[in-house]
């Protein structure tokens, strides 16, 4: 009786510890400056009502935020109703708010009102070319095959880009190109890009003074901005919810653009801009952003080394596993030819599919963070080890082969004294090059949350700080001339000195 009693009185302890812990709100924003400042604004609305929320910043395109919230690896992201109903529900045909509405419902997702502004698409070309080409409209581009055009690749591929646009418009340029939308600017600056496709709050407008093209067809829908939250955020964090929700009809499209200048142009980051918005507008005190205390040096490292972490643990793991999966693989290629031939097609397949398509094939199975990561980066780890591993077996000289056999030697006992030691140089060749690839993929994990260096370029590229993406970029590569090097001194320890020697030597 006292042990069943001291059960319950554990249990009524346990339940009221987790009844005070405060409601986890995960919030995520897609890959480019504005998404981001509001990602930022429903963080911090959603922390002063005492909730935990977490921000995955940059989590990708469209495909992934969306695919991340409907299988409820995030609660909240924000989004635009053009992209909701031309791009996500495009195959329903939606025609109004009610029926979007109606069939965001039925997959379990809610859509808050307007934030207050719209960001619609439009397209833009320097202001002295339009000039001196009386370009004013889209339609006037139609008399100007040879001009360059790029768009964002999102743009490029999506049903309302550029798709249906040059059809509606009957456009007869060919030279189009697919870019990340941020660096879509620094073309049309150096000349490599004529036309390029620009959101309306975009702060770099003005900054390299282009010129807005009229749509005179009307093509592009609205773009109002909106949350998506799932419905079940209402009863697992209601007080945070409504603290977000505050942010309805409160932003118009002027000041949007100026807190995207104040990242892309003043330098300044997404969450202390979205934090002095929170504050002066909605009158919510917020938590400081930075700490005061640490000089720019201090930030710098701290981050580097959280990073290097974060990058350690994604390579370290999905590694290791593809050395303990791929060389086995490899043995059995070269003893079943039929198979083996069958197992290398297969990996050799996998190595083809674009690294971000298969992150978002993994998010509805794994969620969003490092376990897709890793799984992908094991994925494209394999063939190198598999194929240079067959490749060493399969290149040992016969008569070696018939000498092991002559000893009298057991088939594994040949393969362990005989056929892996004459193979290690190969196989250790595939790791190497697994190890490097691995190491410049990892980055892309950046996209999906998973952390290590991809964020900091991601972000820098964001927010065009070259700085910033040299803490990645530079700490990457030093990672992988490191890795490198361990697997040169490996060789040295597991190779036989003899067959290390040149043919001269």
């Amino acid at each position: 009786m006292i042990l069943l009693a001291g059960c319950l009185v554990l249990a009524a302890y346990d339940n009221r510890l987790t009844a005070e812990e405060p409601p986890q709100v995960r919030i995520a924003s897609k890959a480019f400056t504005e998404s981001v400042v509001l990602g930022e604004m429903l963080r911090a609305l959603a922390d002063s009502a005492g909730a935990n929320a977490e921000h995955i910043a940059g989590l990708g395109g469209t495909q992934q935020a969306w695919t991340a919230l409907v299988a409820g690896e995030i609660d909240i992201y924000p989004d635009y109703t053009g992209t909701i109903t031309q791009e996500i529900l495009a195959k329903l045909k939606l025609s109004n708010t009610t029926e979007t509405r109606a069939a965001l419902a039925k997959q379990g997702i809610v859509m808050s009102r307007p934030l207050g502004f719209n960001n619609t698409y439009v397209l833009g070309m320097p202001e002295a070319l339009a000039q001196e080409l009386d370009i004013r409209t889209i339609s006037d581009l139609a008399a100007h095959p040879q001009l360059k055009l790029g768009f964002s690749s999102e743009f490029i591929d999506r049903a309302d880009g550029w798709p249906g646009l040059r059809a509606a418009y009957r456009l007869p340029q060919k030279d189009v190109r697919g870019l990340n939308h941020d660096l879509a600017y620094r073309g049309i600056e150096s000349g490599a890009l004529e036309v390029t496709d620009m959101y309306q709050t975009d702060a770099e407008i003005e900054q390299y003074q282009l010129r807005a093209l009229i749509d005179d067809r009307n093509y592009f829908p609205n773009y109002d901005a909106v949350l998506l939250y799932r419905n079940d955020l209402a009863d697992k964090a209601p007080e945070a919810l409504a603290a977000i929700l505050q942010l309805e009809d409160q932003i118009s499209a002027e000041q949007m653009r100026k807190l995207n200048a104040q990242v892309k142009l003043h330098n300044q980051t997404e969450a202390q801009v979205a934090a002095d918005f929170v504050r002066d507008q909605l009158d919510v005190a917020v938590r400081p952003v930075t700490d005061d205390s640490e000089s720019s040096f201090q930030r710098i490292a701290r981050s580097i080394w959280k990073h290097t972490l974060q990058h350690l643990f994604l390579t370290g793991m999905s590694l290791f596993s593809a050395i303990i999966v791929a060389i086995p693989l490899g043995i059995f290629c070269a003893k079943q030819k039929l198979f083996g031939q069958l197992i290398l097609g297969t990996v050799g397949i996998v190595q083809t599919v674009p690294s971000l398509a298969l992150f978002v094939f993994l998010i509805p199975l794994f969620g969003i963070g490092p376990v897709p990561a890793i799984i992908a980066l094991f994925l494209y780890s394999l063939l190198g080890i598999v194929r240079n591993t067959y490749s060493g077996l399969h290149d040992i000289p016969q008569p070696l082969r018939e000498s092991a056999a002559a000893l009298g030697l057991p088939a594994m006992a040949q393969l362990r004294l005989i056929e892996l030691p004459l193979a290690a140089r190969s196989i250790l060749a595939g790791i190497k090059t697994a190890t490097v690839i691995n190491v410049g993929t990892a980055t892309l994990g950046g996209f999906i949350g998973a952390g290590g260096y991809g964020e900091p370029i991601f972000t820098g590229m964001r927010r065009g700080d070259t700085s910033m993406v040299l803490q990645g970029a530079i700490p990457a590569a030093v990672m992988a001339l490191l890795a490198q090097g361990f697997f040169e001194l490996a060789e040295r320890r597991l190779v036989p000195k003899g067959l290390r020697l040149s043919p001269h030597e």
